[in-house]
């Protein structure tokens, strides 16, 4: 046995020795790997900031996702919802943090410039990498104050809750706040991988509300002489007739937002027979509304500051054969006129005749149906043909 011991004796100095070590400290996992999230949701917004306070300040890096997210976590009200036109980009020194935070508990947001479901967007995303458990549930307080603010009746979105201007309580196509809504929720409803993590009854909720919201949208389609048009860019809740925006954003058929509700609708999966009708009376009024021949030109001029931007060029409308298609933004409800106004709320007959200010700081014109109507549209003809049961003739 003395033996025996013998040759266990290294091997028990060996194991005493060890003891004696102290181990090592644990080795921090690594910081996941994240990549950019698209920050297009909230361009817009982004847009607005800077035009209103100049863009001359520290910014994020689009791959610095955690530390815009952070932000996002900061400017979010307690009522689950944004305000509109911030910069979450943007790198606040300490005393702007204490003021943003002070900000929570105000009660006012708003679906304005693609906001509060952008928002919602980013977060899910940044949560899906990061494993980060609170983008997620700020993600899900944002569904929530978008559920909480669907209006009874219709089923729309308004603009600004509590409102502080007649039109904030519209139901509002502008700025796709209900197509840009139901888009999201439609993805909550729908199980996408980015919301995996929504529990079974929001989904639900979710579920409903697109639903409601869907109906809605089709209730309000404008019949302009006989045949389905596009969206007004608000309507009263009680009436559901087309009413007034801002003071120059008169009651009108607009196309811009007209095709935003068409995208919208073109990427329900299995589209029932009246969303098929509905998608093809807008597109025929988007194909009878189109301008040839006129462009919009851009030309330098003296520099003026305005409450909203700074103009450092002017615009005119002139005639070129050669020129692409065009389209205006608000066209009349009964005739399909071009509308233009100013912000005096007078309806004016040439692009002239508006002020500078709205000029250069609002976009009359433009060619947003156009890849709508050349490669996306006969891309859903193809895809819901089979499905369709035929689509209806204008």
């Amino acid at each position: 046995m003395l033996n025996d011991l013998a040759l266990w004796l290294p091997a028990l100095a060996m194991l005493a020795a060890c003891a004696a070590t102290p181990s090592p400290a644990p080795v921090a996992p690594p910081a996941p790997r994240t990549t950019p999230v698209s920050l297009d949701g909230l361009a817009d917004g982004i847009k607005h900031y800077r035009n209103r306070h100049g863009g001359d300040y520290a910014k994020y890096a689009p791959e610095q996702i955690v530390e815009i997210a952070e932000n996002l976590l900061l400017y979010q009200r307690a009522n689950g919802g944004w305000i509109e036109n911030q910069d979450p980009t943007r790198i606040l020194d300490a005393a702007e943090r204490a003021r943003v935070a002070a900000d929570q508990a105000k009660p006012e947001i708003s679906f304005d410039n693609r906001n509060v479901f952008s928002q919602v967007e980013y977060l899910a995303a940044v949560s899906a990498q990061t494993y980060d458990a609170r983008y997620g549930a700020a993600a899900v307080r944002g569904i929530q104050a978008m559920l909480a603010h669907q209006i009874a009746g219709c089923g729309g979105w308004p603009h600004t809750v509590p409102g502080r201007e007649p039109y904030h309580g519209h139901i509002t196509i502008a700025d796709d706040v209900t197509s840009g809504v139901l888009t999201l929720l439609r993805r909550v409803a729908e199980g996408a991988p980015t919301f995996i993590f929504i529990a079974p009854e929001l989904r639900a909720r979710a579920y409903d509300a697109v639903a409601r919201g869907d109906a809605c949208l089709l209730r309000l389609q404008i019949v302009q002489a006989g045949q389905l048009a596009g969206w007004a860019g608000q309507y009263d809740r009680q009436t559901l007739q087309p009413a007034l925006g801002r003071s120059y954003e008169l009651p009108a058929l607009v196309a811009w937002e007209t095709t935003g509700v068409v995208r919208y609708l073109m990427g329900i999966e299995s589209p029932p027979p009246e969303v098929v009708r509905a998608v093809e009376g807008a597109v025929a009024w988007l194909e009878r509304s189109r301008l040839t021949g006129l462009r919009i030109e851009t030309f330098p001029a003296e520099p003026v500051k305005y409450q909203y931007h700074t103009s450092t060029t002017d615009r005119r409308l002139v005639a070129d054969p050669a020129a692409p298609p065009l389209w205006a933004r608000f066209y009349d409800l009964a005739d399909n006129s071009v509308v233009l106004a100013n912000r005096d709320g007078k309806r004016v007959a040439a692009y002239d005749q508006i002020a500078r200010e709205r000029r250069t700081g609002y976009d009359w014109y433009g060619e947003w149906p156009a890849r709508l109507l050349s490669a996306e549209v006969p891309a859903w003809r193809a895809r819901v043909s089979p499905s369709s049961q035929g689509r209806p003739s204008h």
